[in-house]
């Protein structure tokens, strides 16, 4: 999953690498309140590259022309992503730029320092001199500076080029990172280091582990989605509870959102459901260890989206944690059933209008379940019948929620 720039450098300020003061911008108005100073860079947070060569990236000496430049950056569309975020920073003066970068190599299965004398857009100068530092043990500063010598460095910065790379390498650790990359890492020409772009990749399957990272993430959901999985997620964050893991896929006009308890099966499942021309909008990751608590958690935000038609829950696992998701279903819809019965016991209209009244009564957002264990232990079957569709075959599941989305 990747970063934006902001939430990147939100990290980087945590290790301590230099980074420029800065604001996020929702909309071009707030800039009436920027609190800093003229001139200011404004930049687009979308997560793919090209963003000053697309125009995404806007230098202004005014409130009057940074909102007209916001109203454009908002506006314009980076290989088809529009930003939700704009990064109001200040303007820096960089004399010299460099590249670095730390990845991890899987064919190597090692992790690899990169760097290069020349930074910035002009990407081809950038490859030409790029240098490399494979990591064979346990790191040390000798790596560091091994790199910045080999990328023919001054003298006078390889101590505190070194430094920077020491900090990148602490985080690309500490938070389970597949790449962190600085480009361009500016140099004033007093000698003063500045991370002036900065990019971070985490590890899908590590998020759980880092509830700092998924407070970042669900916090960009939420600007999209409403305060619904903000205000959730902060109070199990806060409780000590893992939140369910929010991947970084949006659609907009999508009306059918997805539960899974892998990345893998929410790549199959988001990519069946476009080939049978189905709608997906959004999609959440629960672990098995804790499914009890991230489960409901998922499904009460969903039903909250605007337009989400249907549910869709892909369920992979041990019998022991599909025992647990039929629980937490059955205590989850019992109470919708429950008031779909008394409004009907409630009234007893001809049999025409009692299913029109029926109808009306069952619940917005229907759920369906792929499980290969039979649920139906844990709760009456017609329960399933007004709330819930469950099949053992993940191609039943998808026709069913297509269908289901187009129906409602």
């Amino acid at each position: 999953m990747d970063l934006l720039e902001y939430q990147a450098k939100e990290l980087f300020r945590e290790v301590g690498i230099p980074v420029l003061p800065s604001q996020t911008i929702k909309e071009a108005r707030e800039l009436k309140q920027l609190q800093i100073p003229y001139p200011v860079v404004l930049k687009s947070q979308v997560r793919v590259g090209g963003r000053g060569k697309a125009g995404g990236i806007r230098f202004v000496a005014n409130t009057i022309d940074a909102i007209a430049a916001a109203r454009n950056i908002f506006n314009l569309a980076i290989f088809g992503e529009y930003p939700e975020v704009l990064l109001a920073e200040a303007r820096y003066n960089a004399e010299q730029e460099f590249f670095l970068a730390v990845v991890l190599d899987y064919q190597l299965q090692r992790p690899v320092l990169l760097g290069s004398s020349q930074g910035g857009m002009n990407v081809e100068s950038l490859l030409e001199n790029l240098k490399q530092v494979v990591v064979e043990g346990e790191f040390s500063p000798f790596y560091a500076r091994r790199l910045t010598i080999k990328m023919g460095l001054a003298r006078e910065l390889i101590c505190s080029v070194s430094a920077v790379i020491e900090k990148m390498y602490r985080l690309f650790l500490e938070k389970d990172l597949d790449l962190i990359e600085i480009n361009p890492l500016g140099v004033s020409p007093a000698g003063e280091l500045m991370a002036l772009d900065g990019k971070i990749s985490v590890n899908d399957c590590a998020l759980a582990r880092h509830p700092d990272i998924l407070a970042l993430t669900v916090a960009s959901k939420a600007n999209k989605f409403g305060n619904g999985i903000k205000n959730s997620t902060k109070v199990l964050v806060n409780s000590g509870l893992a939140a369910p893991h929010w991947l970084d896929w949006q659609e907009e006009k999508g009306n059918i959102a997805i539960i899974c308890n892998s990345l893998d099966l929410a790549l199959i499942t988001w990519d069946l459901l476009c080939q049978g021309k189905g709608k997906p909008t959004c999609c959440a990751v629960v672990d098995d260890s804790s499914v009890n608590q991230q489960l409901p958690q998922a499904l009460a935000d969903l039903e909250k989206i605007e337009g989400v038609k249907v549910i869709l829950i892909n369920i992979l696992a041990e019998p022991e944690t599909n025992q647990s998701v039929a629980r937490v279903l059955s205590d989850y819809l019992q109470p919708r059933q429950e008031e779909v019965e008394r409004a009907l016991s409630q009234s007893s209209p001809p049999a025409t209008t009692q299913s029109s009244s029926q109808s009306q009564d069952l619940p917005s957002v229907k759920l369906v379940l792929r499980l290969l264990d039979q649920p139906f232990t844990f709760f009456p079957k017609e329960l399933s019948e007004t709330s819930l569709v469950w099949t053992d075959s993940l191609e039943e599941a998808v026709s069913e929620a297509i269908a289901l989305a187009k129906s409602r």
